[in-house]
Formats: C-alpha cells, sequence, structure tokens
C-alpha cells in the first residue's frame, strides 16, 4: 500500500523511467536513421565494434545490440578494446562487463604507451600518434578476424569539433564522416551515433552507470584546441539553441560550387554557353530592367 509520503517518490521515479525510455528510444531512432542513411550496416556483416571503456563506445554496444534484436537483417557483433599498457589501466573492467552482458570479445595488448613516450617529446600532446597507433592496430585485428565493418563512437558533438579544428587550425573543410573505407581498403569504418548528441549519450551512460575507464591515464596534456572548440559550441547552443543541430545539416548539404575548391568544381572551364534573352514584354515591371535608369559616363 502506497502512502502519502511514498506518493512523491514513486511519482519522481515514474517520471525518470518515462525521460529515461524517451532518451532511449531517441538514440535508437536516431541511430537507426545513420545506419539507414549511409547504409552502414547491411545482412552478413561482421562489426567490430571497437570499445574504449568511455561513454560512446558503450553506448553505441549497447544500442547496435539493442537494434540487432529488432533488425530485420542479420549481423554479428565482436567487442574489441586495446590495452596500451598505460600505468593505472584498469585490465579487469571491461573484460568483467563483457562477460556479464555475453558479448563475445577480444583485448589486444599492445605497449603502444613505450613507444609514445618515447617519441613525443615531453609536455608534448600524445594524442594524435597514441591514436594512429591504436587505429593501426585495431584495423589490422578487423582483417584478422574477418569483420568487413569497424565500429566507432564518434558522436554528432565530435564531428562539429573536429570540422572546426580543421576550420580554424588546419586549414580544411573536413570533419568525421559517418561512414569511410578505411586507407587499407579491407574494411569500412561506421559511426552509427554521427546524428546522437553527446548530451543525450551522458545521460544514457549515467542511467547505465557504465563502468567508466578514464581516457587521460597516459598522463599526456589535455587537448586545449578541441576543449576550446566544445565550449564555444556549448555556448553558441546556450545563446542559440539548436545551431548545432543546424550546423550539422550544413555539413550534409555541400554547395562545391559555392566554394573554391578547384579540385571539386572546375572553375577554370566555367564559361557562359547560353544565349541572352529579352523578356517579350520590356516595358513589363518582371522584365529585368524595368524601371532602371542608367547614368553613364565615358572620358574624353
Amino acid at each position: 500500500m502506497t502512502t502519502l509520503t511514498d506518493a512523491p517518490a514513486a511519482t519522481a521515479e515514474k517520471k525518470a523511467r518515462t525521460e529515461f525510455n524517451k532518451l532511449q528510444k531517441r538514440l535508437r531512432r536516431e541511430a537507426g536513421r545513420a545506419i539507414e542513411d549511409y547504409r552502414m550496416i547491411e545482412d552478413g556483416d561482421r562489426i567490430m565494434v571497437c570499445l574504449s571503456g568511455g561513454k560512446d563506445s558503450y553506448t553505441m554496444l549497447e544500442i547496435l545490440r539493442s537494434l540487432q534484436k529488432s533488425a530485420p537483417i542479420s549481423f554479428e557483433l565482436v567487442a574489441v578494446n586495446l590495452d596500451q599498457k598505460q600505468p593505472g589501466f584498469p585490465e579487469h573492467i571491461l573484460p568483467e562487463y563483457l562477460q556479464h552482458q555475453g558479448v563475445p570479445y577480444h583485448i589486444l595488448e599492445r605497449d603502444t604507451y613505450s613507444i609514445v613516450k618515447e617519441v613525443v617529446p615531453e609536455g608534448k600532446t600524445t594524442c594524435g600518434i597514441c591514436s594512429r597507433l591504436r587505429r593501426g592496430t585495431l584495423y589490422a585485428f578487423a582483417d584478422r578476424i574477418g569483420c568487413n565493418k569497424v565500429a566507432l563512437g564518434h558522436h554528432r558533438d565530435d564531428i562539429l569539433e573536429t570540422f572546426f579544428l580543421n576550420l580554424f587550425f588546419g586549414g580544411k573543410l573536413k570533419a568525421m564522416p559517418p561512414k569511410l573505407l578505411a586507407d587499407s581498403g579491407t574494411n569500412v569504418l561506421i559511426r552509427p551515433l554521427a546524428y546522437c548528441r553527446e548530451a543525450d549519450i551522458q545521460a544514457f551512460a549515467d542511467h547505465h552507470q557504465f563502468p567508466i575507464i578514464p581516457c587521460n591515464l597516459c598522463g599526456s596534456q589535455e587537448n586545449l584546441q578541441r576543449q576550446t572548440i566544445k565550449q564555444m559550441l556549448q555556448q553558441w547552443d546556450r545563446d542559440h539553441p539548436g545551431r548545432s543541430e543546424i550546423m550539422f545539416r550544413a555539413l550534409q548539404n555541400v554547395a562545391p560550387s559555392q566554394l573554391a575548391d578547384g579540385n571539386l568544381f572546375d572553375f577554370q572551364s566555367l564559361q557562359a554557353a547560353a544565349i541572352p534573352l529579352t523578356p517579350a514584354g520590356e516595358d513589363s515591371d518582371m522584365s529585368p530592367m524595368a524601371n532602371t535608369r542608367v547614368n553613364t559616363w565615358t572620358p574624353q
């Protein structure tokens, strides 16, 4: 029997459950739409799900497993984590979590930490070379175990941040595509969370209480440029709600002829080819030159 004192708690619990159901449906819907828009997953795919132990990769795995149960096609998921031998890395967390979830997995062990420390001067950001070494190992392993797709946990905010990083610091109009052919040409990279907001992913991870492994174990400097961009985008969204959605749509709506890249659009061969037409009704208000006075001066 529910007492009067229990009623507010029960109401709050019901509201929280309703809000989480909405959040889960939204993430499933957005991931499903991204997968469909870019044809990320097809019947018979064997997908390597890259797990870092962060909120994004945990959420991606959970959403993909959920979609796997209801999808009209059949595909396989294999979780893979790379233990880079960073000091203090909790090796037990991911195996215990994946075993508890009944997810098949592989843990790769490669001491890239020592390589990075040897190559990168003290005080410099290690993220770049660390990421390249990690990707190379994971992509090679995907080939070894017969995975034709590699799923990465990047979300919409990651894609926008990367776009502005390249714009402000790299001089390129370049972001992270939702789907990409690896340099090796042997597997395809997919980002099923490409349409998902980081705030939604954070709320989803908080609800599930995923065993998060921090990404700063290596002791490298925080990527200050990315943090600056993140703060800028967050401020824009506070001042102008919905701006991130508009900016992301812009990445999907590119007009090469309105930019300046000669490799994307042939500006050099651009010439007028049509014969000018004189409107039938020259005196009409709709005529291009209607009610236009021309003042002309020619030097002697």
